[in-house]
């Protein structure tokens, strides 16, 4: 069995981090290399989906509720406007391999996205 991700252990309290919103199956916090003015991550809590392409085959209803909560917290954190990014696979960045989305906000101009 794998170790669990850095989410799974954050979620069980072993990786202190604030939980910024919170739904019975995905939670949100920042990203603690954030790449613009606002950057959360929206994670589910199962580690079941290792990218947004299994997730997506798997389970469509928890991809649309991390939207949902996507758009939620960029209301909340933001003005509302926000770019949402699942990288998917090492080749294009992707470090942890739990499925996640980063919620991007405020001036985007500059920088690339990773993680």
């Amino acid at each position: 069995m794998s170790e669990p991700s850095v989410f799974t252990r954050i979620l069980q309290g072993e990786i202190p981090a604030e939980i910024l919103a919170e739904t019975e199956r995905v939670f949100v916090i920042r990203d603690i290399a954030p790449q613009a003015p606002v950057h959360l991550l929206v994670i589910p809590k199962t580690p079941e989906y290792r990218d947004v392409v299994s997730l997506a085959a798997h389970a469509p209803d928890l991809l649309a509720e991390m939207v949902e909560v996507a758009g939620k917290a960029a209301a909340e954190h933001a003005d509302g406007d926000f770019r949402l990014v699942f990288n998917s696979g090492a080749g294009a960045g992707q470090t942890v391999f739990h499925v996640h989305a980063h919620v991007l906000a405020g001036d985007l101009s500059e920088g690339s996205v990773g993680a």
